[in-house]
């Protein structure tokens, strides 16, 4: 049961309880209507710094994680083999990142943030997040502790049960 207050004639308050659908259908397409949104947010705030979200997710993640292989990268961002390299391409072309050896796989790459790129991230990454603060404006930092967790613990054991064989 969801409570809400109805406010009616002269300052008159009652509570009201509503039934919410509590099947796991109905949330999903909740949680999948707020991605939609908040991607919309984070695709505006992101693009209007003049960068894709490929390009931002492997800078943000190189900002916040350190340098990593291409492959460890792939994986934390969810791109492909083929999206990452043409991804870190255009990245080195613009001299935000600058591959290395990996130093003991002679068959890879490291990928660091060169000056130029750790400053432009840090830049785009500030602004993103004051664009994230008012999107999520709606839930106080308690609220979003608590969805937060929630939302953790929903996807290990969706993700686990992945794992299991059908």
């Amino acid at each position: 049961m969801s409570r809400y207050i109805v406010k009616s004639g002269k300052d008159e308050e009652r509570m009201t309880q509503r039934r919410t659908d509590q099947s796991a259908i109905h949330t999903w397409l909740v949680l999948m209507k707020a991605h939609r949104t908040l991607t919309r947010h984070a695709t505006r705030s992101i693009e209007a710094l003049d960068m894709g979200l490929s390009d931002f997710a492997i800078l943000e993640a190189l900002l916040h994680k350190g340098p990593q292989s291409v492959r460890d990268l792939g994986r934390r961002i969810d791109l492909t083999s083929g999206s990452m390299t043409a991804a870190i391409d255009r990245l080195e072309t613009r001299r935000l990142v600058a591959r290395a050896d990996h130093p003991t796989d002679r068959r890879a790459w490291v990928i660091h943030l060169t000056p130029t790129g750790k400053a432009l991230i840090t830049r785009v990454f500030d602004g993103h997040q004051d664009a994230m603060e008012r999107a999520m404006r709606g839930l106080s930092r308690a609220d979003r502790a608590t969805l937060t967790d929630l939302l953790k613990r929903l996807g290990t054991t969706a993700e686990a049960q992945l794992a299991q064989p059908s």
